[in-house]
């Protein structure tokens, strides 16, 4: 028993110990980069917020430096559970899925998306290779730093705080018209511009970003009010709530957090705008179902690989093509081709 009581203050004695720690690292007007922003809670609490350049290596030197110097309670990055898988992977590996865009991946996006939404998804994942070829970087360098620097940090926590990625997609195509999807489509498919790591820092800069803001505003307003402006709702409500009070765990007093989020620098004015409002998410988190054009076009794209199907099955011969049809995958896959309700 007495060991068992030793052992116990030997535990509450280290936690107080690292509590400590963390307060004499945390420091009280820490000097931090000019691309962070500081926002205060009604309860006192503290949001760092860091604008980044997603392929940038000042945005990680950025968060590091943030992390070190303030210390912590919660880190929430721009990062949904679709897209978590990029924080444990290294940066060879990241490369290489970047530039190799297979069939496997066309065929998950899709069947994560739907049809249109996951071939925009593949259309956008070719934007990111061409990225990552012309920098040889790969995307969220300063996401994985964060969750680096965090896992230094005595009982810091780390948050995913964006918008689940098909919710943004879904609601991003209904948004488009037919005819802004095919110019918006065409766009990506063509991208060849050089960019210079020159190029990416100037995105830090908050003349150049309201500039390319502007013009994306004007040619795809739709598409900037669903992938940016509620993703801006949505941050903002995913750091108001990392950024509450938090349980001293050394005697369960209630205390001021102090939190560090990591945004791409263009939701960064969205979400200053936002801070102090009311926010319902449940209007931006609803999708609409698939319209009776979307079927069509999807029908379409599905009746070419059928006909592929069919005739690798004519060409290996009946009991192989009745052996093919019968499989699972096969069958699913047909079953997908019946029409929505009117």
């Amino acid at each position: 028993m007495d060991q068992a009581n030793t052992s116990e203050v030997s535990d509450g004695e280290t936690i107080e110990l690292l509590w400590q720690l963390r307060a004499q690292r945390r420091q009280a007007s820490p000097k931090l980069p000019e691309t962070v922003t500081c926002l205060a809670a009604p309860d006192g609490s503290l949001l760092y917020l860091v604008g980044t350049a997603h392929f940038s290596d000042s945005s990680k030197n950025d968060v590091a430096t943030t992390i070190r110097a303030v210390q912590p309670d919660v880190v929430v990055v721009e990062l949904c559970q679709y897209r978590v898988s990029m924080l444990k992977m290294d940066e060879n590996t990241l490369l290489k899925e970047a530039k190799d865009i297979n069939l496997e991946k066309v065929q998950q996006a899709i069947k994560q998306n739907g049809v249109m939404s996951g071939l925009m998804q593949i259309l956008l994942l070719k934007v990111s290779a061409h990225i990552t070829e012309q920098l040889g970087m790969a995307p969220g360098g300063e996401f994985r730093e964060a969750f680096k620097e965090a896992g230094h940090v005595p009982f810091c926590k780390f948050h995913l705080g964006d918008r689940p990625i098909p919710v943004t997609f879904k609601r991003a195509i209904a948004a488009l018209s037919l005819w802004q999807k095919a110019r918006l489509a065409w766009g990506l498919c063509f991208l060849s511009d050089p960019i210079s790591k020159e190029d990416v820092e100037k995105c830090k800069q908050k003349d150049l970003l309201e500039q390319t803001m502007s013009e994306m505003i004007g040619e795809f307003p739709a598409l900037h009010q669903t992938i940016v402006a509620e993703r801006d709702i949505y941050l903002t409500h995913t750091l108001r709530q990392a950024t509450r009070c938090v349980e001293a765990p050394h005697n369960s007093q209630k205390v001021p957090a102090v939190v560090v989020g990591v945004v791409g620098i263009g939701h960064v004015p969205g979400i200053e705008k936002n801070w102090e409002k009311h926010l319902d998410i449940n209007e931006i988190m609803s999708v609409a179902p698939p319209s009776r054009l979307s079927w069509v076009l999807g029908t379409v794209i599905k009746g070419v690989m059928v006909g592929i199907l069919g005739y690798t099955c004519y060409r290996a011969g009946r009991s192989i093509g009745r052996v093919v049809l019968s499989m699972p995958t096969v069958q699913s896959f047909l079953a997908t081709l019946k029409p929505p309700p009117a």
